[in-house]
């Protein structure tokens, strides 16, 4: 047989093992990224074949795909992206898919009835309010009273009574229920103080101007609590005074604890 009869069966043959290879499924590896971060949670479909997936936390994502097939990407706040499988993606076996953030801007929103358009100057300006009512403007003789606490109230109701002879002051103080809830109470006040003087300061401070580490800064405060002139100095007000004694209760809490 001549060279060139037989070299034609040979290319029909290798053309069509190349065709058949093509229309073959296989696993595609890809993974999902925007700004070089992979992002999870996209749903990758391949319209084609009516499969679908949902890439990992790390962007990553395998689906089965044909030559030809196309694949769409969706996920929250990203553009929908498609692309077409070529021959060249079904050799490497592995894509990256790179997402564009999506941002729906509006020029302006106009909320009815009250013709609100999201810009509070100038809505605040509009709008026609009437006085805010509250116990000081509506002139209630206990507008400005501290509500009591739940220590005060029941101290209160122990060391009140009803009735010729009131029973529960006596009850109570032979039980020791009014010495407890006066504890209490200091307790609870004390408590005030040193949450009013973490309110002053950051913690940033106590870490790096008194050298307290983050981790031991209330022990530094109960430290600070059992000092007899620790209430006097914090009912000053005087943020700077208060921190001058910080700022000595510090060094002696450092030598104490060995943290110099």
């Amino acid at each position: 047989m001549p060279k060139s009869n037989w070299l034609i069966p040979c290319l029909i043959f290798t053309c069509a093992s190349s065709l058949a290879q093509t229309n073959f499924t296989r696993n595609l590896r890809g993974k999902v990224l925007n700004n070089g971060q992979g992002i999870a949670d996209v749903h990758v479909m391949n319209t084609s074949r009516s499969r679908a997936t949902i890439s990992n936390e790390s962007g990553s994502f395998n689906i089965g795909v044909n030559l030809g097939d196309t694949l769409l990407f969706s996920a929250v706040q990203f553009k929908r992206k498609t692309i077409v499988i070529s021959g060249a993606m079904l050799e490497s076996l592995s894509i990256e898919v790179p997402l564009e953030e999506f941002v729906n801007e509006l020029d302006e929103v106009i909320l009815r009835p009250f013709d609100l358009s999201g810009d509070l100057s100038r809505d605040m300006g509009q709008m026609k309010t009437e006085g805010v009512v509250t116990a000081s403007t509506l002139g209630l003789p206990n507008a400005y009273v501290k509500p009591l606490s739940q220590a005060e109230r029941m101290k209160h109701e122990a060391t009140t009574g009803g009735g010729l002879v009131p029973l529960f002051p006596i009850i109570n103080a032979i039980t020791g229920r009014t010495k407890y809830l006066k504890k209490r109470i200091a307790t609870e006040n004390k408590y005030a103080r040193t949450d009013r003087v973490r309110a002053f300061y950051p913690d940033s401070l106590f870490v790096k101007e008194l050298k307290i580490p983050e981790a031991k800064i209330d022990d530094f405060m109960y430290y600070c609590e059992a000092d007899f002139t620790f209430n006097a100095i914090v009912d000053t007000h005087d943020h700077l005074k208060i921190w001058e004694y910080l700022k000595g209760k510090s060094a002696l809490y450092r030598e104490n604890n060995e943290l110099d």
